[in-house]
């Protein structure tokens, strides 16, 4: 009994390392790509094609939202009734695949019809507008392909293949980043160049995750029937944390943006720009740590397996709190050269405040990561009611009355603050959370 214990112990710890390890990796690369975009849009468009960028992010984090929503909930559904031999689990891929074709209706209507007064709304000028329009009428066309992306490479991953889910996720990252380079530039593309690379990355994710399906390890089977209402409901009531945790940083970056805007104009929103785009690297090193736990914590939940579902929880947290000490001593000790990359205009003002903002913001990814694993887990283990209020907190609620108190307080010391001071009111909802759930 006590070998097996061993053993049983072991298979856990090494199938997490694996697990999470390919997925930071994974989500490192989607991250990689956004920084490429940055980089190169700084480079053909200086501080106005940044800011175009910084504004369009939201309608970005929406349709990852709603793709993950969708993906992780209909993935961790597919997971759990498999480990208890439930039929009914065939029905959740088809199913969610239907419904990203659905809700992508709706944002090629937008960018056929709206681009530029979806810039505007967000608080784009009208010499913003010009910049920004091609590029976000091309990637909302696409909106089907970001979606069905993450809901492929969630299938994939929660169907024992994390190795090629990474791989998906890093071939689509340098397809796009290699694509930004040659559109923009030897093209002459400019952002139109650059909505196409980040458009069409999707596209090789999707192929290269149909390695799987058509594979003879995939259990994973297209089921004929008419899309079910009843049947996204009880994905989304599980993917609901997935769907904050990625509109989290399009809501904090309407807020900020508007904020900052009447704070610091342009100069400003670009050097949040630099900030949020930077984020989303450390962001992706935490989704990796979450949704690498996922698929162990829904199959281990669905057996019923209470002990090693809170063996993986404890691993979870431990790894985020080390990797969150090695982010915040990175982004402090490379600040300068993380500003310098993005600053080709040499714009000394946008300099001042993406350097403050790079020191202040990222002292919050010391709750950050916790906060993130304690969403994805509650969200694996059926506590949907929890998972939905903390994600909500953190999302929503906290991060706006933090950016709207501290900003009135502080200026745009108070912005940068905000994010810190949101994460750690949440952390401390989540402990409790984490503790009533168990």
């Amino acid at each position: 009994m006590v070998i097996e214990r061993v053993a049983e112990k072991n298979r856990i710890e090494s199938k997490f390392a694996r697990y999470v390890s390919q997925n930071i990796l994974g989500m490192i690369g989607i991250s990689a790509y956004v920084l490429a975009d940055t980089f190169f849009i700084s480079k053909a468009e200086g501080a106005d094609g940044i800011t175009a960028l910084n504004l369009v992010l939201p309608i970005y984090s929406l349709i990852f939202g709603v793709g993950a929503m969708i993906g992780v909930g209909s993935a961790t559904r597919f997971n759990i009734l498999r480990a208890r031999k439930d039929r009914k689990a065939d029905e959740f891929f088809s199913n969610a695949l239907m419904f990203a074709l659905i809700f992508g209706i709706v944002f090629i209507g937008m960018g056929i019809f709206v681009p530029g007064k979806l810039i505007a709304f967000l608080g784009g000028d009208a010499r913003i507008v010009a910049v920004g329009t091609s590029y976000t009428r091309i990637f909302l066309l696409f909106a089907p392909f970001f979606m069905g992306n993450h809901i492929c490479n969630a299938f994939v991953r929660n169907d024992g293949s994390p190795s090629l889910a990474m791989q998906a996720t890093l071939f689509s990252s340098l397809f796009n980043i290699v694509m930004d380079y040659v559109l923009m530039f030897p093209f002459g593309m400019g952002m139109a160049g650059a909505a196409l690379a980040t458009a069409f990355s999707p596209v090789v994710g999707i192929l290269m995750c149909c390695r799987h399906f058509f594979s003879k390890r995939s259990t994973i089977r297209w089921v004929w029937r008419r899309p079910s209402l009843k049947r996204l409901i009880e994905a989304c009531q599980l993917g609901m944390s997935a769907f904050i945790g990625e509109i989290a940083s399009g809501v904090t970056t309407v807020i900020f943006n508007f904020l900052i805007l009447g704070l610091a104009g342009n100069d400003g929103v670009a050097a949040y720009g630099i900030v949020a785009n930077t984020a989303i690297v450390a962001t992706s090193i935490f989704n990796g740590v979450s949704q690498g736990s996922q698929p162990l914590f829904s199959e281990c939940y669905g057996k019923g397996d209470r002990e090693s579902v809170r063996k993986i929880l404890e691993m979870a947290v431990g790894t985020s709190i080390v990797l969150a000490i090695l982010v915040v001593l990175a982004t402090n000790v490379f600040t300068e050269p993380i500003v310098r990359i993005f600053n080709s205009e040499q714009n000394g003002q946008m300099a001042v405040y993406a350097l403050e903002g790079v020191r202040l913001y990222f002292i919050g990814f010391l709750f950050a990561g916790f906060n993130m694993v304690g969403t994805g887990y509650l969200g694996a283990t059926e506590k949907a009611g929890w998972a939905f209020f903390t994600s909500i907190v953190r999302g929503v609620l906290a991060i706006s009355v933090c950016a709207y108190v501290l900003a009135g307080l502080l200026g745009m010391t108070g912005i940068w603050l905000a994010f810190p001071a949101a994460e750690l009111l949440t952390t401390a909802l989540m402990i409790a959370a984490v503790r009533k759930s168990d």
